[in-house]
C-alpha cells in the first residue's frame, strides 16, 4: 500500500513540474519578463573598445501587452564609469513602448580618466509598472593598434610586349584596429597607364575594415610606341595616417610592327596578260623589336601567279625596311581591266601585315600590230579590186 501511495505522489510531482511554464531562453544579450513580456536586448552585448573610447550600444525594447512607460537605469556599473541613455538626440530616463513595436535607445558608456585595460561588466535594468527586464553587457578595454597598412604582390616583375597588359595580383591589409578609407595611387613612367580593380570593378579608393584584407588587380598598360626596356612602377595605398608602398617592374620585350607598301607609296601597277611583270614592294618595320623569318605570300585572282624574290626575309631590324620583288603573271586569257592582288608579310611569332595592290591588265601590243596589219591588207585588197574591176 505504501508503495502505491509513493507512486501516486511521484506521479503528482511530475505532473506539477510539467504544468510549470518553461522559462524563455534569452537571445543575444536579452532578458524577458515572464509577467508582461517586457524585453530589452542588443545585437552586440559584448564589445571591444580602445583605451579612452566611449562605447555606444544600441538597445531595443519590446512589449507584448499594452503600452508601457519603461524606466531605464543601470543595475550594475563599474566604479568611475558614466552611463547615459539617449533617444531622439536627447538624454532620457524613460521610454514609451507600444505593443509589438520596438523602441530604440542608445546607451553611452564613458570610462573614467584613469581607466585600465580589462573586461568590465554592466547590467541595464528596464522597469515598468508591472514588469522588469535586465540586460547584461560586457566591454573589453584594450590598447588599440595604430593605423597600419601592408601591401604585398604575388609577382612583382612581369614581362610582355608593348601591346600587352601587365596584371599584378596584390593583397592590401589593414593591420590596425580601426576601419580605414584607403586611396590608391601610382607613379608610372611616361607612356604607361595604371588602373586598380576590385572584384572586376575599377576603383581609386576602397573601405578597409580593421584587421581585414582585400585582393586587388593592378593593371599596367604601355602605349604601343614604348621602347623595349625595364620600367619601374610604384603603387601607394594611403589611409588616414597609414601608408604602404609596392614596387613593381614591367619588362617590355618589344614587338615588331610591319607595314607593306610601294617605294613611291602608290599601291598600283600594270601587267600584260600572260606576261610576268615585276612589282617592287617595301616591307617596313616600325615596331620596337626586330621582325624575324618574315614570309612573303599573296592572294591573287584565279589563274594568276605571284612569286617573291626573296620568298623569306631573315630579319628586318626595328626602324628599317627591305625591298622585295613580286613577280606577277596574269592569266593568259585575262581580260583588260583592274584586278586586286593582296601582298602579305608574316613574321615569326608576331602579327602579319598586308596591302592590296591594284593591277591594271593590258592586252599585248603584238596583237594590236597584227590587227592593224590585217586591216591594212584588207583595205589594200579592196582598193585593188576597185581599181581593176572599176574600169570595166
Amino acid at each position: 500500500m505504501r508503495r502505491l501511495w509513493r507512486g501516486v505522489a511521484l506521479l503528482t510531482l511530475m505532473l506539477l513540474a510539467l504544468s510549470v511554464p518553461a522559462p524563455v531562453m534569452a537571445q543575444a544579450g536579452q532578458q524577458t519578463s515572464d509577467v508582461s513580456g517586457l524585453t530589452v536586448f542588443t545585437s552586440y552585448p559584448s564589445q571591444v573598445i580602445a583605451l579612452g573610447e566611449t562605447a555606444s550600444i544600441g538597445l531595443k525594447l519590446r512589449t507584448g501587452t499594452g503600452p508601457q512607460v519603461v524606466q531605464l537605469t543601470m543595475k550594475q556599473i563599474p566604479e568611475g564609469w558614466k552611463a547615459t541613455f539617449r533617444g531622439g538626440g536627447k538624454i532620457i530616463k524613460a521610454v514609451y513602448v507600444e505593443p509589438e513595436n520596438e523602441a530604440s535607445v542608445t546607451l553611452k558608456l564613458e570610462p573614467p580618466a584613469d581607466e585600465a585595460s580589462g573586461t568590465y561588466q554592466f547590467v541595464v535594468l528596464a522597469r515598468s509598472e508591472n514588469a522588469e527586464a535586465e540586460l547584461p553587457l560586457e566591454l573589453t578595454v584594450q590598447e588599440k593598434l595604430p593605423p597600419s597598412l601592408a601591401f604585398n604582390v604575388d609577382l612583382p616583375t612581369l614581362k610582355g610586349k608593348p601591346s600587352s597588359t601587365f596584371r599584378y595580383s596584390a593583397t592590401l591589409k589593414n593591420e590596425g584596429d580601426e576601419d580605414l578609407s584607403v586611396n590608391l595611387l601610382a607613379d608610372a613612367p611616361q607612356g604607361f597607364t595604371v588602373t586598380f580593380k576590385l572584384s572586376g570593378q575599377e576603383v581609386t579608393s576602397l573601405p578597409l575594415e580593421a584587421n581585414r584584407s582585400k585582393r586587388l588587380s593592378i593593371e599596367v598598360r604601355p602605349f604601343a610606341e614604348v621602347a623595349a626596356g625595364t620600367y619601374p612602377i610604384t603603387v601607394r595605398a594611403q589611409g588616414d595616417n597609414a601608408e604602404a608602398t609596392l614596387s613593381l617592374t614591367a619588362e617590355v620585350t618589344g614587338e615588331p610592327d610591319l607595314t607593306v607598301t610601294a617605294p613611291d607609296g602608290r599601291l598600283s601597277g600594270r601587267a600584260y596578260a600572260g606576261d610576268e611583270t615585276p612589282l617592287k614592294v617595301i616591307v617596313r618595320n616600325t615596331g620596337s623589336a626586330p621582325a624575324r623569318a618574315v614570309k612573303m605570300s599573296a592572294s591573287e585572282p584565279a589563274g594568276w601567279s605571284v612569286e617573291f624574290e626573296p620568298k623569306q626575309i631573315d630579319e628586318i631590324p626595328a626602324g628599317e625596311q627591305v625591298e622585295v620583288t613580286a613577280k606577277i603573271r596574269p592569266a593568259d586569257k585575262a581580260l583588260a581591266g583592274d584586278y586586286i592582288v593582296t601582298v602579305r608579310a608574316h613574321p615569326e611569332n608576331s602579327t602579319s601585315a598586308s596591302a592590296e595592290f591594284r593591277i591594271t591588265v593590258l592586252t599585248s601590243t603584238l596583237w594590236g600590230v597584227v590587227g592593224v596589219a590585217l586591216i591594212a591588207v584588207a583595205v589594200g585588197v579592196v582598193a585593188l579590186a576597185v581599181l581593176r574591176f572599176g574600169r570595166r
